[in-house]
């Protein structure tokens, strides 16, 4: 499952040279499973893409002005002192996980994966709220793009999360 999550969060970051290459090794040492048959899509339909045409779709699904934001405290709880809860607690969780958020706000969906891959006991209030979020940001992109390939990467998170939730 951590290397699932690693490609995933991987996949959610900008693309740069290389990074479909990459990510084709990660997925090899994925589980089996619907969550890596949906990586497996999402790799093919950017494959088509040249990595300019990829990062075009990045930047107008995930980035500026996004058709959906990928911030899971947003995503739940919008702009709120409880986003900021959330925001603080992660960069604890991080410093301890040693986890680098880079240039992204911690509850981004890439470093929240990260997060997960590597925590031994998650934040139990982000496992709470990490399903809710992911349907949400599911929900608008699908409404906004349905042919985003981003949208598989969406449910591949919500599968393989689910499974983290259950334990």
């Amino acid at each position: 499952m951590d290397k699932l999550l690693e490609a995933l969060a991987l996949a959610l970051d900008y693309p740069i040279p290389g990074r479909l290459e990459t990510l084709w090794r990660l997925w090899i040492e994925c589980p089996r499973g619907q969550p890596k048959k949906k990586l497996e899509q999402f790799l093919k339909e950017v494959e088509k893409l040249s990595l300019g045409e990829w990062e075009e779709l990045y930047t107008r699904t995930l980035d500026l002005t996004p058709t959906t934001a990928p911030y899971v405290g947003f995503a739940v709880y919008g702009e709120s002192y409880q986003r900021g809860e959330l925001l603080a607690a992660l960069v604890r969780a991080f410093a301890e996980e040693g986890v680098d958020p880079g240039s992204e706000l911690p509850d981004h969906l890439a470093n929240v994966l990260r997060y997960l891959a590597r925590a031994k006991r998650p934040l139990p209030e982000l496992l709470e709220i990490l399903p809710k979020a992911l349907a949400e940001m599911h929900k608008t992109l699908k409404t906004l793009d349905a042919t985003s390939p981003y949208l598989l990467l969406l449910e591949a998170a919500g599968e393989a999360v689910s499974g983290l939730v259950r334990r």
